[in-house]
This record gives structure tokens, C-alpha cells and sequence, in this order.
């Protein structure tokens, strides 16, 4: 097997929640040295978010995983922070635009110290505007993206994800720009700054509303589980109380659909042929479907789907998921030996195959400050220096 893709990459991470932290995790994933800089006294909140088991957060032995893990306060460390950076590749920050200017710490001193770093500045509202040095997280930004406005039921309420979208759209994005970032820099030798705003990558991943609306003064409303933009397309219940989702998103598929249900008539009606007419009468066929597989269980419902290769899914909660044959033939469950829990944790492995050079998960998330000593003697932080360190709680 070849080296991991990014085996040689020092990132150095201090970031708290999620999207900054997510982003380090993807590229520890592949293979970069990845260090995770916390405070002495306030560790990462997402140590705290979640279920947890005695006492330990169990998200974040997702989120910090393959990460070295050490603390440092940087208001008052900016001489070890400054060293640290001069030894790495990328830095993945989201403190609020003006607080690392204010501790000297600006990207004008990380790039003189370190002409090659790549720094990405991960933030709810970007570095730049009225809004930049308000405090927000991703729920403002499933808000104001225009997500929130189009989720939920024609008469409800905007609806918030229960979980963050935003955010893992942003370190997806994030990640994205660090590696474009890396290349560049291969060519022109010099580093630069990375401006993520949280609010826009969640608003690329919602198509083209905004070309629509230039363009014909449209605007998607709430339509719950259908589409504007075909039809079946929705979530129907079987004979035995369990859910199934349909999707109908080509011109075939919907044939087979309607086909399978007993309803070929439909396909010769001229608002058929197109997803958008089809659409249109969403109420008929949500009708034709949903009746169809009321009369019949799970099982045989997922048979007659793939029989007829129309397209089906059973909705999940965790329980499905575990035991679902797709994902443990894609590996997308993984265990990872952990000391602190005292056996396996079960978590999401890599986001996707490499076939000659794969990720891996080495270790999971550990605890606040593991690897501190270990982190700043790489430094030439002596073990004397550590101590007077520490006692004054900079570390």
C-alpha cells in the first residue's frame, strides 16, 4: 500500500464545536498529523455535547479522533502558539474575527512567522461585513441559507435540522480549501488565508433557488417530503408500522414506480413526461403509492421495489443503521480500541475508498490534554519550562 494521501501535512487545530474541528478530523483521517490546541481550563464544548458515558463525551471520540490533543492558552502562550506554527502546514482557527489580532496573533504574524502556512479561518459569518463579529453558530446559518424556510410541513414552521448541517457542510468545504490551499502552494511556495463563513456552503448545497429567482422571481415553498421537482417523492408507511422513501427523480424510474403499484395508466397522461408536471400532481400520485404500500409489509415492499428496480429506502433510526447489510458491506461502521471506555467504540469510518491508499482511524477522541508534553517538546519546550507552564496555567 502507498503512504497515506496526506502523510507529511502538520495540521495544527484550535477550533472548538464543530465545523473547525471536523474539517481537522477529515484530513486526520487521510493521514495528516493532526494537533488539536484546547484551553487549560474550558476543553472543546463538544466534549459535552451528545450522550456520554461515565462522564465521558461520547461524540468526541468521533471528533477528535487520530488528533494529538494539547493545551495551551493563547492569549497568554503566543510565544509557544508562534512556535507550534512555524513547524506546521495548516491551521484551522474559528475564534471570532479580531480576537487573534487582538493577542497578536493576526494572520500577517502567523504568515511571517511561517510564509508556507495555510490558514483557514472558519467562522459563522465570514472576516469581512456588518455581521462578522457577531457570535453565531450553524442553526443561524441553516436560517439565513434559506434552509430552515424550505424544510418542514406546508403549514408549519420553518424547521432547524436536529442536528449540524451547517457545520458539517462547512468542514467538508473547509478540508476542500485546505487541500486547494496545499496545491497552490506547491506551485508558488507561499501560504495564504482561507475565509470560511458558515452561512455559505450550506447555500451552495440548496441548488439553484437564488438563478430561479433572478431569473423568474420564483420562491420555493415548504412542500414537507415532496419535491417541486418530481413526483411520487415522499415517505409512505407500511402494513407493519415501519417507513419506506420513495424518489423519483427520472423519467424511468417513476414508470416503474407507478407500474409496480398498479397504475401504468398514469404514464400515458401528458402531465407525466416531465418531473415538474408530475409535480403538479403529487396528491394522485402520493395516493397510488401510499395505498399500495400501506397493504404491505417492509420486507416484501423492499422485494417488489427491487423486483420492479425502482427506487426504495427504508428510513432508519440508529437501530437500522447498525444492522443494515449496505453499510456493513461499505465498512461505514467501524470499531476503535479505546483506553478511556475500556473497550471498542463503534463509530463512522472514513468518508470514502481510496483503493491504493486508504484511511484509517487510529485511535478515538482522548482526553482533554493527553498529549500536551509530548506536543510541546517537539517544540524544544524543556521539561523545567513545561512546569513553570503549567503552573501558571498557560498550559
Amino acid at each position: 500500500m502507498r503512504p497515506a494521501p496526506l502523510e507529511g501535512v502538520k495540521v495544527l487545530e484550535a477550533a472548538t464545536l464543530f465545523a473547525g474541528p471536523l474539517a481537522a478530523t477529515f484530513l486526520g483521517d487521510f493521514g495528516a498529523d493532526v494537533t488539536k490546541i484546547e484551553h487549560p481550563s474550558r476543553p472543546d464544548a463538544a466534549r459535552t455535547h451528545g450522550a456520554s458515558k461515565d462522564g465521558v463525551g461520547l461524540w468526541f471520540k468521533t471528533l477528535g479522533r487520530n488528533k494529538r490533543l494539547a493545551t495551551l492558552d493563547l492569549s497568554r502562550g503566543r510565544d509557544v502558539f508562534l512556535s507550534l506554527v512555524r513547524s506546521h502546514d495548516v491551521l484551522v482557527e474559528n475564534f471570532r474575527p479580531g480576537t487573534l489580532e487582538r493577542w497578536g496573533l493576526g494572520p500577517d504574524v502567523l504568515l511571517e512567522a511561517n510564509p508556507r502556512l495555510v490558514i483557514a479561518r472558519v467562522t459563522a459569518f465570514g472576516q469581512v461585513g456588518p455581521w462578522s463579529r457577531r457570535p453565531g453558530f450553524g442553526s443561524l446559518a441553516e436560517a439565513m441559507s434559506g434552509f430552515a424556510a424550505v424544510t418542514g410541513e406546508p403549514d408549519g414552521p420553518p424547521t432547524l435540522p436536529p442536528f449540524g448541517l451547517a457545520d458539517g457542510i462547512t468542514a467538508l468545504a473547509t478540508a476542500y480549501a485546505v487541500l486547494v490551499a496545499l496545491r497552490e502552494r506547491d506551485r508558488s511556495g507561499a501560504g495564504q488565508v482561507i475565509d470560511m463563513a458558515i452561512i455559505e456552503p450550506i447555500l451552495m448545497m440548496l441548488g439553484g433557488g437564488i438563478t430561479a429567482y433572478q431569473q423568474t422571481g420564483y420562491v420555493q415553498p415548504r412542500l414537507g417530503n415532496r419535491s417541486s421537482n418530481n413526483a411520487p417523492r415522499n415517505v409512505y408507511k407500511t402494513a407493519d408500522g415501519r417507513w419506506v422513501a420513495v424518489s423519483t427523480s427520472s423519467q424511468s424510474i417513476a414508470e416503474r414506480v407507478v407500474t409496480l403499484v398498479g397504475r401504468p395508466d398514469l404514464v400515458a397522461q401528458p402531465w407525466f413526461a416531465t418531473g415538474r408536471e408530475r409535480a403538479e400532481h403529487a396528491d394522485e400520485l402520493d395516493d397510488a403509492v401510499g395505498s399500495w404500500i400501506a397493504e404491505r409489509p417492509l420486507e416484501l415492499v423492499m422485494e417488489e421495489f427491487e423486483k420492479a428496480e425502482a427506487a426504495v429506502g427504508p428510513v432508519h433510526d440508529i437501530r437500522g443503521i447498525v444492522s443494515d447489510p449496505q453499510y456493513a458491506a461499505l465498512g461505514t461502521i467501524v470499531s476503535v480500541d479505546d483506553d478511556e471506555l475500556g473497550g471498542p467504540v463503534a463509530m463512522q469510518n472514513v468518508l470514502f475508498r481510496l483503493s491504493e491508499s486508504p484511511g484509517e482511524i487510529k485511535w478515538a477522541g482522548r482526553p482533554h490534554g493527553a498529549n500536551t508534553d509530548e506536543v510541546l517538546a517537539e517544540i524544544g519546550v524543556t521539561p523545567d519550562q513545561l512546569a513553570a507552564l503549567r503552573a501558571a496555567g498557560v498550559v
